[in-house]
């Protein structure tokens, strides 16, 4: 069995428009859960997945909550025993925590719902795993088995800390798993 590339993992915003996963773009600010898009979420950009924190926000340690789906696209193999988990995060700034969304992995354009949904950023999702901030992909957050074709819904919280302003604030997002890595 060959190994799945990092390029045929990848990580993909959610929608909460349409009957089916797979069929709609989305951004990063409607990145609320239900479905997988269309759309990448390439991580390393400034904002691509959050907006910056005002000062009012981190005076009152708001948090903040996106959904993004990880998606094996390779064509023969299952991603066995994923994990995502923080491989750098900036020092001084937010904090971010990830958990696993409870509903199990399913195929890129199911019409079943494939994540939690949540009306607003702020609203902490429910039936979610619990959130924690894993440094390493020993002590990742487990995904299970993502199959050929299949997606898994994760979540993001970012939390503001009342801390002194950070340029370019951020954290990259890692998986995982026995068959490959992004």
């Amino acid at each position: 069995m060959a190994a799945i590339t990092s390029g045929e993992i990848l990580f993909k915003y959610s929608t909460t428009a349409g009957a089916a996963g797979n069929a709609n773009t989305s951004t990063a600010a409607t990145s609320l859960g239900k479905y997988i898009s269309t759309t990448a979420w390439a991580g390393g950009s400034l904002n691509d997945l959050f907006d910056d924190v005002s000062g009012t926000e981190n005076a009152t340690n708001v948090v903040d909550y996106r959904c993004i789906f990880v998606h094996n696209s390779n064509t023969a193999n299952i991603l066995q025993n994923a994990v995502v988990w923080l491989s750098a995060e900036v020092a001084g700034g937010t904090s971010i925590a990830v958990a696993v969304d409870n509903i199990a992995a399913s195929a890129i354009g199911s019409a079943s719902a494939q994540a939690a949904q949540i009306a607003s950023e702020t609203t902490a999702p429910s039936g979610v795993g619990t959130f924690s901030s894993p440094t390493t992909a020993g002590s990742g957050v487990a995904l299970g088995n993502i199959g050929v074709g299949q997606t898994r819904a994760i979540w993001i919280r970012r939390t503001a800390a009342n801390t002194a302003a950070v340029s370019n604030d951020g954290v990259t997002i890692s998986v995982t798993g026995d068959t490959g890595s992004l």
